[in-house]
């Protein structure tokens, strides 16, 4: 597959995760931003008070949105395969980013530049319609962030982040994940151990009913 293929199958992927439709000229016009980048774990894309000129599709890997407060670094967002990757507020207001986004592991990501895909938007509705999807979809998210740091416990944080982004857990290191989730490493362990007991707790008692019934009809 040369590049050129790769980067419309990348285009189809992001207009699915974000459930729009382009015309054969809009996909092809949107394909042709898209530009590829391969980052070492360890790696920035973006630094601090450098300027954020483009969203990123991550196509593998695992990317970390942090900043530093007090001394220390604050984990804002924990992005995998299949997400975008933006500091939104740099990136609207074309002003220096005060978050940095690192690579947790080897990763291919595919930038979209801000100033070609504003053209693009001008010239084509669809491509108009997607970028607007894009932005809202990445608002809703930081809102409901907002409303579960505001109202929920650190399980029921945890246990969120376990269903609808479980490979954040199972993939990021842990004194990220418990940033992200704001509570300290500590808690988080003993969240995680209280909620792992809890499961096999219930496993064994499923599997224990089963035996039961399965006794009960020989």
């Amino acid at each position: 597959m040369n590049l050129n293929e790769k980067k419309r199958d990348v285009a189809r992927e992001i207009c699915r995760k974000y459930n729009v439709t382009l015309g054969v000229d809009a996909l092809r016009a949107f394909a042709d931003v898209l530009q590829p980048v391969k980052l070492l774990r360890g790696r920035n894309v973006v630094e601090e008070g450098q300027v954020c000129e483009c969203m990123y599709y991550v196509e593998k890997g695992l990317v970390l949105q942090h900043y530093k407060k007090n001394g220390s670094s604050v984990t804002e967002h924990i992005s995998c395969e299949g997400d975008i990757v933006v500091c939104i507020e740099s990136f609207f207001q074309v002003e220096p980013s005060r978050i940095v986004v690192t690579m947790l592991e080897p990763s291919i990501l595919y930038a979209i530049p801000r100033v070609p895909m504003l053209e693009l938007a001008r010239q084509s509705f669809e491509i108009c319609n997607m970028i607007f999807r894009i932005y809202a979809h990445s608002l809703i998210v930081s809102q409901r962030k907002a409303d579960v740091l505001r109202f929920e416990t650190a399980k029921e944080r945890y246990l969120r982040t376990l269903q609808e982004t479980p490979e954040i857990i199972r993939r990021a290191p842990l004194h990220y994940v418990a940033s992200f989730l704001q509570m300290t490493p500590e808690t988080l362990s003993r969240v995680r151990s209280q909620v792992t007991d809890e499961m096999q707790k219930l496993a064994e008692s499923k599997d224990k009913e089963e035996g039961k019934k399965e006794s009960g009809a020989m």
